[in-house]
């Protein structure tokens, strides 16, 4: 497994170069706070978002909200240009999954590539890491098929991001619900392909620290080509 990362609050002095990065998918629970952190750390974000009229809690300083399509590459392409890095955390819960994440890794890997966006940090989902060598979560007996038909989305989206000359990551948070109401600690840690062990006494890993940890790969780009799991 990783090294264990700890950062202290925000306190308002930027810790990397300012860099202009776009998120696709700002308005759901990753996506706002993952505009909140950049934006805290003094990014110059773009916030995309289908509606912009449905989410006021967005923009601030630092932020542009705009409308825009992760599923077709001309919307990626417009929406991107100008920017250092791309963050995909966007979900479609009334497409079929793996409808909506091959369409939008197609997109993003066209898109990106017109716009010369040379980075994208994907959200992944934890299902996808392995609990023993070539044996993934999803494959394990039992496994539930609903949660299996969305989870076979994010499989598409490793297939095509394999497939592309994109320099990319996917991040895949623990395999169980997250919690969106923990207050950001900036402690987390970075593991491998395979389902993190919980430490005794960890409490479910939050949108928050994830947040930290999407930002923290934009700045830095310490994976690349890779799906990796972060956990406390």
């Amino acid at each position: 497994m990783g090294g264990r990362t700890d950062r202290p609050p925000v306190s308002g002095v930027v810790e990397a170069a300012v860099s202009r990065i776009v998120v696709f998918g700002a308005g759901g629970r990753a996506g706002t706070r993952v505009v909140a952190e950049a934006a805290g750390r003094g990014h110059e974000v773009t916030a995309v978002v289908r509606d912009p009229g449905r989410h006021p809690e967005l923009g601030g300083a630092g932020v542009k909200v705009v409308t825009g399509d992760v599923t077709d590459g001309g919307s990626v392409a417009a929406v991107a240009a100008g920017h250092d890095v791309a963050l995909q955390v966007a979900a479609r819960l009334d497409l079929p999954s793996e409808e909506f994440y091959a369409a939008a890794t197609r997109a993003l890997v066209d898109g990106l590539g017109r716009a010369g966006v040379p980075r994208l940090v994907a959200l992944g989902i934890g299902s996808l890491l392995e609990v023993s060598p070539g044996v993934r979560l999803i494959d394990t007996p039992g496994f539930p098929a609903e949660a299996r038909a969305f989870s076979l989305g994010h499989a598409a989206e490793l297939e095509l991001l394999e497939a592309s000359a994109l320099d990319w990551v996917v991040i895949a948070p623990p395999p169980v619900f997250l919690d969106a109401e923990a207050a950001r600690t900036g402690r987390y840690r970075f593991g491998d392909g395979r389902v993190p062990e919980a430490g005794e006494g960890d409490p479910a890993f939050s949108y928050a620290d994830l947040a930290v940890a999407l930002v923290d790969e934009a700045e830095a780009a310490g994976h690349r080509r890779v799906q990796v799991a972060v956990s406390y």
